[in-house]
């Protein structure tokens, strides 16, 4: 990938109503269901956000979270990937709710590239695209943004994780364009690996998989996982996250969960979540690498992105 491509404004937005676990109806026969010890602090279990809004307005706000970030006007947007598991709608109502979505936001007349069916690898592979279109020189600046809700309770609770309603965004863009340059990363490279005859949901997340990306985002760059500075993965349950991601190579200490209790899992937009808020912690370093990474089965996509500032070099 070409230098000088930059993901700035990451930014995020939760259902209004905080829900704990124990009051979530129906958890103890749903854990059985599943076949899971009624264990909270096993699971990760803790709160998740539920919101009686609808996912345009999700997405309008987080999108206009990121403008704000990045001090630039909504006229200065070329394009914007939207990224969403559930379609608002049948498809009649897709071109209605994307014009309210654009006029909203300020966008205007830009193109528009959908992106679903991948289910929570959804934002990443939007990323992928606003990067490749940055990187041609196709548009210098790219709206990215994702959202999603449960419309139906009775799939809040999983086998594999807490679902909380929210939205997320960031700009794409490239260097020295006028944004401003706090919580800007450099992208470094987009990987995908795929194992089609496991892409039913019966299938296990492969670490594999994960390897695969691993290997072809780091190995160009004499990079081992271990230097990568932080994983910034899906919030799903902890046995299962830390399994799989110890499985493809990385440590403990490259492992965030606080937000797997603290906002649960909020499909495509976890990796996003978990940048702006290592961000704003203050938990980032000039020079340092940060993974974005999301698996489902039969798929994984990284995307490896790098602070600006400090060394050059890998650690």
């Amino acid at each position: 990938m070409a230098a000088g491509v930059f993901l700035s404004g990451a930014r995020y937005v939760l259902g209004e109503q905080e829900v704990h676990h124990t009051e979530l109806p129906g958890l103890e026969a749903k854990a059985a269901e599943y076949g899971l010890a009624v264990n909270a602090g096993l699971w990760g279990w803790g709160s998740v956000f539920r919101t009686e809004r609808g996912l345009d307005d999700l997405a309008v706000e987080a999108g206009a979270k990121t403008l704000r970030a990045c001090g630039i006007d909504p006229g200065e947007v070329d394009a914007l990937v939207f990224c969403c598991t559930s379609s608002p709608g049948p498809p009649e109502g897709h071109g209605s709710f994307l014009r309210g979505v654009l006029t909203r936001l300020g966008l205007g007349d830009i193109a528009v590239y959908g992106v679903g069916m991948g289910r929570c690898v959804n934002l990443l592979s939007g990323l992928d695209i606003a990067t490749a279109l940055v990187t041609t020189g196709r548009y210098r600046r790219v709206l990215v943004v994702t959202t999603d809700r449960v419309f139906d309770e009775d799939t809040r609770i999983t086998g594999y994780a807490l679902f909380s309603d929210g939205g997320a965004a960031c700009l794409v863009h490239a260097e020295a364009n006028g944004e401003a340059t706090d919580g800007a990363y450099e992208l470094l490279g987009c990987a995908s690996a795929q194992e089609t005859a496991s892409l039913d949901w019966s299938s296990e997340i492969s670490s594999d998989l994960a390897k695969r990306v691993n290997e072809e985002l780091l190995g160009p760059r004499g990079m081992r996982t271990a230097e990568v500075d932080a994983l910034l993965h899906a919030n799903i349950y902890l046995p299962l996250l830390v399994m799989k991601e110890r499985q493809a190579g990385f440590g403990t200490g490259q492992l965030d969960t606080t937000n797997t209790t603290r906002v649960g899992h909020c499909f495509a937009a976890d990796p996003l979540i978990n940048l702006a808020d290592r961000e704003a912690s203050g938990r980032t370093r000039p020079g340092g690498f940060y993974l974005l990474a999301s698996s489902v089965p039969g798929s994984r996509i990284g995307v490896l992105a790098r602070k600006p500032g400090g060394a050059t070099h890998v650690r």
